[in-house]
Order: C-alpha cells, then structure tokens, then sequence
C-alpha cells in the first residue's frame, strides 16, 4: 500500500485514519486542487504534514499561460473562476517545487490535466518515476478535448474512458475527478472505475456566467467559468452519494463547498472515503487545521473509534 506519516502523529490515535483503495492518510482532510497553489504556498499559514494529503494545481506537460483577466469573482455563498489551468509545466515542477514540498513531509497527490489523448500520455510518461512523497496522481479531466470540438473529456464514457487508458503507464493509484455537468455522471464514473482508476473525485465545479450589466458582456475574460463554494456542497453531496449507492465499492474523495468538520461529516455519510477543501482555503488558509481539530473531538465526544466506521452510513438509514 502506499502511505506516509507526517510529522504530527495523531492526539487521538488513527481515529482519522482512512483508506482511497490502496491509498493509506492519517486524516481525511485534503486541500483540493488549484486552491493551495503548486505546493508551497500555504506553507507559512499551516503545517503541510498535518494534512491527509495536498493537491496541487494541476499540470500539464507543458507551461500554459491560461484565460485572461479577469479570472475571480465572488459570488453569493461561493466563486466563479476562470483560471484557465495556468501552470509552470510539469518538467519545471517536478525541478523546482517537489523537493521543497519533500522536504514538509507532506502527503502529495499530483494533479495532471491536457488537452489531447497524446497530452495525458506525455504527462503519463513524465510521471513514471514518481517518488514516495507522490501518493496517488489526480486526473483533471474537466478539460477541453480540442481533438473533439472542445468537448470536455469528463462529459462523456467513451472520453473518460479514453483518458484513464492514457495514462496506464502511471504506476500510482490514479483517482479521476469527475464533472457535475452531466446527466450520467454514474455512468461515467461506472467507466472510470472499469478502465482502472482506483478513485473517483466528486466533484469539480458547476458551469457558470456572471455579466457585467455596465459593460454589457461577461465579467470573466474567459466568458464563463467554474462555480465553487458552499453553493455546490449540495450537489456534490448528492453526487457521492448516487455514485456510493450505485459502485458501494468504488473508493470516492469528496470536494465541493467544505467548510467544517460538519460538512466533512456530510460526505463521508454519504459515502466519501476522504474530502478535499478547496473555495474556504482563500477565506481562511488555516481552516484544516481546524476541521481536522475538530474531527478529533467529534469522535472522542461520539464514541466513533475510527471515520471509517461513518463512511455510507447515511445509505443504511
């Protein structure tokens, strides 16, 4: 099994220990992709290694530049982005940031995202010699498909399919992240599971637009963008929760509006192994610290020896 500790042993014993496939975490807190940057941004707000594993943002095999400005915007009870997936290429990380994050004992899962079938093969190729610290790779398929008139990779079997296929030379667990934009997204996770993802993350931003009403056209330079925050938890909720019922042994990483131990709770009711935070780091970069203080004491106070004694529980009521 791959695993790693960190350097703070858990206070309670392994209450918060769990298990994505053969993926081994002390806790079940996460930073989600694209919200801690490429690794080491966060780093002077908390201690890496008291995370169940990192996130980083995803990368391609090349440098990308992204959208254009502007990229953020808040919305009510969340926000809207269009980042464009910027990044460094993973040449440039794997040079640069990986060993600083080696060096924080940090749980890494790497994030790899193209934009053609021969992108995730080269990132695949890139990624064949990963280290100890690289516990599981994360693959960003909410990508357009310019091979397939820009079709998102995620909205399809056959495209989700084809990318998990891609990528089998990555010795890792690979865990897809999936895209709530669809109206069969079992299905889809159905194929992932079949082509040998060891995972599935659920889920990725909804599709939004915000206007401008003084300039008349979409505030976002890239027109739309991806909706986060605690506006989607619902949605995300639902998602694990369909997706558990219908693959009850079918590993799932919850993401999507986390903003308290209750709502980690939430997910792993519904059928999460583990969760990602994401939106909340940008209001508060410390707050794993606190949901994971706070699972501690959920589960002194409760008598739960272990989270996973909870994961799908809400299935069985």
């Amino acid at each position: 099994m791959f695993s790693r500790s960190g350097r703070i042993e858990s206070i309670e014993g392994d209450a918060l220990t769990t298990e994505i496939g053969t993926v081994v975490l002390e806790n079940p807190v996460m930073l989600a992709s694209g919200t801690a940057g490429h690794g080491m941004e966060l780093s002077s707000s908390i201690d890496l290694s008291s995370l169940g594993a990192l996130v980083v943002k995803s990368l391609a095999p090349y440098e990308w530049q992204g959208n254009n400005s502007p990229r953020l915007h808040e919305t009510p009870s969340g926000m809207i982005n269009s980042i464009g997936l910027q990044g460094p290429g993973l040449q440039y990380w794997m040079e640069e940031t990986l060993p600083k994050l080696k060096s924080e004992k940090v749980n890494v899962v790497l994030s790899i995202w193209g934009r053609t079938l021969a992108d995730y093969v080269l990132a695949a190729e890139m990624c064949s010699n990963l280290p100890e610290e690289i516990v599981a790779v994360e693959l960003n398929i909410s990508c357009p498909n310019i091979e397939n008139r820009g079709e998102m990779f995620s909205h399809s079997t056959e495209s989700t399919r084809s990318v998990i296929e891609a990528t089998e030379s990555i010795i890792k667990p690979r865990w897809v992240k999936l895209s709530p934009n669809v109206t069969n997204l079992v299905e889809i996770a159905a194929s992932a599971k079949e082509a040998g993802a060891e995972a599935v993350t659920l889920i990725n931003t909804l599709m939004g637009m915000v206007i401008d009403i003084d300039e008349r056209k979409p505030l976002l330079g890239g027109g739309g963008g991806g909706l986060s925050g605690p506006a989607i938890r619902p949605v995300a909720i639902r998602s694990v929760y369909e997706v558990r019922n219908a693959l009850p042994d079918f590993p799932i990483v919850g993401v999507g509006g986390v903003a308290s131990f209750e709502h980690v709770l939430e997910f792993m009711m519904a059928g999460a192994s583990a969760v990602q935070i994401g939106t909340a780091n940008f209001a508060n970069p410390k707050i794993s610290e606190t949901v994971i203080k706070n699972l501690h004491k959920w589960c002194k106070d409760n008598g739960v020896q272990n989270l996973k004694e909870i994961i799908g529980i809400a299935q069985r009521s």
